[in-house]
């Protein structure tokens, strides 16, 4: 019995849709006398569909619903791969979702610091604000047994002022200011090679200006306005010793530039243990 088009082209439809699958395409053959559908089923398997056309008419429906069909794959297709890759950047809630490199380039999990304070710091060993590896030192020391972690990241983009190895500046850091928090393999925090964690600690806190009392904020503000006017509108790490305190629920409480006065970021500090 030959089918008439609206019963073929319902037929068909239907059929795919029990069998949860995606149209992909197809292909008449004209000596054979029929067209073939070819679609993918929910679990990736291929599937093949071959549907009699014996007249003019059924072939140039078909044709057509065989496009349509297509065309709303590819838009479900798009729509399923955002929706996965939306649902991936929302499970990336708190930092313990990242990982960092250390000196020796072994991945460490932040989730081994879960239900601690830290504050993650970005340093360099040759700034106007490296005497503060002194007073980072001096805060951990009173506080790590209540739960404080200080997580130190040296970087190399402001100014060329951390050109050591990693094991050069830990020895630096440990004579000069006897430091004894963990510190992790030199990483980049602003631009394409980024880190992941500080793309998402950006987002969750931006810049919000220079202290107006540290004597360094002119000199600073001056550089920036050469280089950019528009500096002010980003959220970029602006400069070494940028500090994000994190709670002991793993999520971004505070950012400090590093004209805040240290006193001011121990308070902070406190508040959460």
């Amino acid at each position: 019995m030959t089918l008439r088009p609206n019963n073929l082209i319902t037929q068909q439809v239907e059929r795919m849709r029990n069998l949860n699958c995606f149209i992909l395409g197809g292909v008449y053959t004209p000596h054979l006398n029929f067209y073939t559908f070819y679609f993918v089923h929910s679990e990736k398997k291929r599937k093949f569909v071959s549907v009699n056309t014996d007249n003019i008419m059924t072939r140039i429906l078909t044709l057509l619903m065989c496009v349509f069909l297509a065309m709303t794959a590819l838009a479900q297709d798009t729509t399923g791969n955002n929706s996965t890759n939306n649902q991936k950047e929302k499970k990336m809630k708190t930092v313990y979702d990242f990982t960092v490199q250390d000196k020796k380039g072994a991945e460490v999990s932040l989730a081994e610091y879960k239900g601690k304070v830290l504050l993650i710091v970005n340093t360099a060993t040759g700034c106007g604000f490296t005497p503060q590896y002194e007073e980072l030192e001096a805060i951990y020391g009173r506080l790590k047994d209540k739960g404080f972690e200080v997580l130190d990241i040296p970087c190399n983009q402001f100014g060329n002022q951390a050109p050591g190895t990693d094991e050069e500046i830990t020895q630096f850091c440990r004579m000069k200011f006897g430091t004894d928090f963990p510190q992790f393999k030199k990483a980049e925090v602003n631009g394409d090679g980024e880190l992941p964690l500080y793309t998402w600690l950006k987002e969750q806190k931006g810049f919000e200006g220079f202290d107006a009392d540290n004597k360094l904020t002119p000199l600073l503000e001056q550089m920036f306005d050469k280089a950019n006017p528009d500096w002010r509108k980003t959220s970029d790490i602006k400069w070494n010793f940028t500090k994000f305190l994190i709670d002991r629920e793993g999520k971004v409480v505070s950012r400090f530039e590093p004209t805040r006065s240290m006193a001011e970021v121990e308070k902070a500090i406190e508040s959460l243990l």
